[in-house]
């Protein structure tokens, strides 16, 4: 029975630990959490799309550029860190006309690690 015991203990400390570190390496990405215009909306014409991330980025290694429904590039302006944290990432845009436009995203957080993604607006 006291095998038992400790082999039941080594078991959930290990998963403890593993659980652990897996989060740890979760929060280690920069993800998004606030995009405007915010994704699947309808809205007049933007003059930037803006995100911020849960962790500060590197501006320098990170893009974010908007695409019209052919898929060309629509912004000529590069993506710039808009505040002291280091977690706001924006892209100046031109006038642009009714349609739907896809935001792609990369950025690498302070610590390196790289995540990217997309999402898709309309202008009316």
């Amino acid at each position: 029975m006291h095998t038992a015991v400790k082999t039941a203990f080594s078991i959930a400390t290990a998963t403890g630990l593993l659980l652990v570190v897996s989060m740890g390496q979760a929060w280690a990405h920069a993800h998004p959490v606030q995009q405007t215009p915010a994704p699947d909306t309808t809205i007049s014409a933007p003059g930037a799309v803006t995100i911020v991330y849960t962790e500060p980025i590197e501006a320098a290694l990170s893009s974010l550029n908007v695409l019209d429904a052919q898929g060309k590039q629509v912004n000529t302006a590069k993506a710039h860190v808009t505040d002291s944290n280091h977690k706001s990432l924006e892209v100046a845009l031109p006038k642009l006309s009714s349609g739907h436009y896809k935001v792609q995203w990369a950025v690498v957080a302070d610590d390196g690690h790289r995540s990217h993604g997309s999402y898709t607006f309309a202008v009316k």
